[in-house]
């Protein structure tokens, strides 16, 4: 389900402290210190969602919201609140909760986490050559041998071999395992680029964004820094976005070209739609983003 091709990152420079740390930590200082990335920027000026790509995507949540009997939604990881804006417009109230403010103690109804959770900093670790794992610290070298609870979760949802580089997902799954705790009624929904155990990424895939390009990831506070997520580690139903928004009625099909004579506007407007829906379907690209659904107790 990885949407960037896989490469080995070399070292990556550290930030205004020069101090070595845990990759994590470092992580977690860049984007939400006082200087941090998330601090000083708006996500959409540096990277493309599918809220961004279209309001179909909205509308799909909002018929998802339906399905599930609820007309409530609350958009974890909202941004500048583009996803509740459409869905606003469809009769539903939403509850927008950005990237680094607390949850609520009990949420209710469809919960959304659109990209949240690749933003949720986890160790990284690398394989030596007798197959130990090591985390790996700010500047990308080896430090202390990975155990614990760590060292269960790569045994289980990512065994690796000699020069192999993993992110341990214990941070998103616990993340993940928050939100579905607090839902009394509902269907919690996370949607991420991500990886199952069949098609894990050998050298890891932790990457940057700065002004709408992929970048190297500083740990400076200049980028976002991101890295796929584990989703069959996070329980629930594992889809695909393109089996998803298919099921909820996105559809890339042209119109019929005899609308054109008859209803320019509407076979404009159509063909505009058609075209919006292939980026949110492509299976390449943001088709092929991951969905993963846990189904809670639903309203009467």
């Amino acid at each position: 389900m990885a949407r960037r091709q896989q490469r080995r990152l070399e070292p990556v420079r550290l930030g205004r402290s020069g101090q070595l740390t845990t990759y994590r930590t470092a992580w977690q200082q860049a984007l939400y210190g006082p200087d941090g990335f998330y601090r000083r920027e708006r996500p959409a000026a540096h990277f493309r969602t599918s809220v961004h790509a279209s309001e179909l995507f909205a509308r799909a949540i909002a018929q998802l919201a339906r399905q599930v009997g609820t007309d409530q939604v609350t958009d974890i990881g909202a941004g500048s609140g583009e996803l509740g804006r459409v869905l606003r417009t469809e009769g539903l109230q939403v509850l927008d909760i950005e990237l680094d403010d607390h949850l609520p103690d009990r949420l209710n109804g469809l919960v959304v986490a659109n990209e949240w959770l690749d933003n949720i900093p986890c160790e990284l670790a690398e394989w030596d050559e007798d197959g130990v794992p090591h985390y790996l610290t700010a500047d990308l070298t080896p430090g202390d041998v990975v155990e614990g609870n760590d060292l269960e979760w790569l045994r289980k949802w990512w065994p690796g071999e000699p020069g192999d580089r993993a992110e341990i997902g214990v941070t998103r799954d616990e993340a993940w395992a928050a939100v579905v705790a607090r839902i009394d009624h509902g269907t919690a929904v996370a949607i991420d680029y991500g990886h199952i155990a069949d098609d894990r990424p050998p050298y890891g895939t932790l990457t940057g964004f700065r002004a709408g390009r992929e970048c190297e990831p500083v740990l400076d506070g200049s980028c976002d820094i991101t890295a796929h997520v584990a989703l069959d580690s996070l329980g629930g139903e594992v889809h695909t976005q393109r089996e998803m928004l298919t099921q909820l009625g996105v559809s890339a099909q042209r119109p019929p070209l005899a609308l054109a004579s008859t209803n320019s506007a509407a076979y404009l407007a159509a063909l505009s739609a058609a075209g919006e829906a292939a980026e949110l379907l492509d299976p390449s690209g943001l088709g092929s983003f991951g969905w993963v659904v846990s189904h809670l107790a639903q309203d009467a």
